[in-house]
């Protein structure tokens, strides 16, 4: 059973955290930051010789080409994050489709490539937002990876979904993030935040956990985890703890996972399993 090693290719400022502070429209007068920490995760799986999915945020493909490029030719699975990072919650399926159609385009313009997996902005595939599978079908998706099978969380998560790999409608297939079960509770530790905030020996226990029952473990990063310069935006207090606690330990905690856990593409985890 393979486990993914995925990254949500954004800037800083992109982060759904921020919506209130910083506004779509405002995006190019910020500090584009998104090139070094992103090259650094790219050192980082070539030293461990590991694989990985880059879910593309459209925005910074039409800016950043060169990096895309670059992603790409390290071997790894160039995916969509949509273009504007938009929450599936706060837009119409019109929207979207229109959204995702343009990522689609801005990412083959930068490197040839077009994607066939999608990711949410905020994972935000949930239980009123499941138009969208019809919707990436149509645009000739094969995978979505956006649903959290949680409760925990305000902005996302499908508690009752499925903890593996599964179709949810019309042959789309389904690659959900990573729970943990304990004590009859599905616990999130794919990434993000829950790895920033736990300590590494109990995280790598909640991983274990999940390849132990027979899952592929599915990890997720952002380039601006490992920044630790990124501006600090006046936030509430919950969400500046979420968006800012322990960037410092991140790139540590990560190379653990990469020293600890064999990681491929979503990709490859897939055709495994059609072959499996």
């Amino acid at each position: 059973m393979k486990n993914a090693f995925t990254v949500d290719l954004e800037d800083w400022f992109c982060s759904h955290n921020l919506i209130g502070e910083i506004k779509y429209e405002d995006w190019d007068k910020q500090e584009g930051r998104v090139t070094a920490p992103t090259l650094r995760l790219l050192d980082l799986l070539k030293k461990y010789n590991r694989k990985a999915t880059f879910f593309v945020l459209g925005w910074v493909a039409d800016r950043y080409p060169e990096l895309i490029q670059k992603v790409a030719a390290d071997g790894h699975e160039i995916a969509s994050h949509g273009y504007s990072h938009k929450l599936l919650t706060g837009i119409t399926s019109d929207f979207f489709e229109e959204d995702l159609l343009k990522s689609v385009n801005a990412i083959e313009r930068a490197c040839g490539v077009k994607p066939t997996g999608y990711r949410a902005p905020a994972f935000t595939v949930v239980n009123s937002t499941k138009w969208a599978f019809d919707i990436l079908k149509k645009l000739g998706f094969t995978y979505d990876s956006s649903v959290y099978p949680t409760s925990v969380h305000p902005d996302y998560g499908i508690g009752d979904a499925p903890l593996s790999i599964y179709s949810p409608q019309n042959g789309l297939t389904e690659i959900p993030l990573s729970c943990a079960v304990l004590f009859n509770r599905n616990i999130p530790c794919s990434g993000g935040a829950y790895l920033r905030f736990l300590p590494y020996f109990f995280y790598k226990q909640l991983v274990n956990s999940v390849i132990k029952s027979g899952r592929s473990y599915i990890f997720y990063t952002h380039p601006w985890e490992i920044d630790t310069e990124i501006p600090r935006i006046k936030l509430p207090v919950f969400k500046a703890m979420r968006h800012y606690t322990n960037l410092a330990s991140t790139f540590g905690k990560i190379e653990r996972l990469l020293q600890d856990f064999e990681f491929t593409s979503l990709q490859d985890i897939l055709s495994e399993q059609q072959t499996g």
